[in-house]
């Protein structure tokens, strides 16, 4: 179950828990009971630097614990990396490939099973963040955000029957526009409902928090979201000033990407 055949594309996807995280091992169990190949981390997902060298796969899907200091329950799907420090693993200012294809798949059938089988969980997106640094296309998924929850194995299941109807239905021919996202807030409401659209796909999200915009973040965010973005989405209440609003479309505008606001997306 850690190949898929698709559209004569064979896309071995490489799922990794660490043995030190209840929530990561919670969802192993699961996984295992489908019959799904899970290889263990001795250290912490998000200290896993290269862990693509050690084994090979074509897409590594981290699954873990997610913290909140709110303990809401919550499944979470997010790309990893740094926009500016690396206090939680990964390097300084980079972060690493996605797919916002696979991305947007995985969300869409997460929050399928969420609502028929663990309705007192919210499904989010997160804004790109910690470690660990790996050169594949990646993703993390998770539960949050208290020991209660990394221990539910109904939250398990539902993670583990996400990702194994992701797997094996993927197509990565699917006809979407790829995008990232700016500005907003951490859990990405705006992006949330852009992500459950049916036009727009996206890969990395930087949140407004990690303001003031560069070109190295804006350059990161295009180069490592597959397929190459068409588009930068905006959450235009979430980016500051006026002046700092105008600065961050000058440097959309640079890269010869299109952008509108989260507010033009109607589905």
């Amino acid at each position: 179950m850690n190949q898929i055949e698709n559209t004569n594309l064979v896309i071995k996807f490489v799922i990794l828990a660490s043995r030190k995280d209840l929530a990561g091992m919670n969802v192993s169990k699961q996984l295992e009971s489908l019959g799904i190949k899970v290889d263990y981390l001795d250290t912490e997902s998000i200290y896993s630097e290269n862990i693509d060298k050690k084994i090979r796969g074509d897409f590594f899907i981290f699954v873990s614990k997610h913290k909140s200091e709110k303990n809401v329950k919550t499944l979470t799907i997010h790309a990893p990396g740094n926009w500016r420090k690396a206090d939680f693993g990964g390097q300084i200012e980079k972060v690493c490939q996605t797919n916002s294809f696979f991305l947007k798949h995985l969300f869409l059938i997460l929050s399928k099973n969420a609502k028929e089988k663990i309705k007192d969980f919210q499904v989010s997106l997160e804004a790109t963040h910690h470690g660990p640094y790996i050169e594949k296309p990646c993703c993390f998924i998770e539960i949050g955000s208290s020991e209660n929850e990394w221990k539910n194995k109904d939250a398990a299941r539902v993670i583990a029957e996400t990702i194994q109807e992701a797997v094996k239905t993927y197509n990565p021919g699917k006809n979407f526009i790829s995008a990232i996202g700016v500005g907003g807030p951490h859990y990405c409401p705006n992006f949330n409902k852009i992500q459950a659209s049916k036009e727009y796909a996206l890969g990395h999200i930087i949140p407004e928090y990690a303001m003031p915009l560069t070109e190295k973040m804006l350059d990161e965010a295009i180069n490592k979201t597959l397929p190459k973005p068409e588009i930068v989405i905006l959450d235009w209440k979430g980016l500051g000033k006026s002046e700092q609003r105008q600065k961050i479309i000058g440097l959309v505008e640079k890269t010869g990407l299109k952008h509108i606001k989260t507010s033009d997306v109607k589905d």
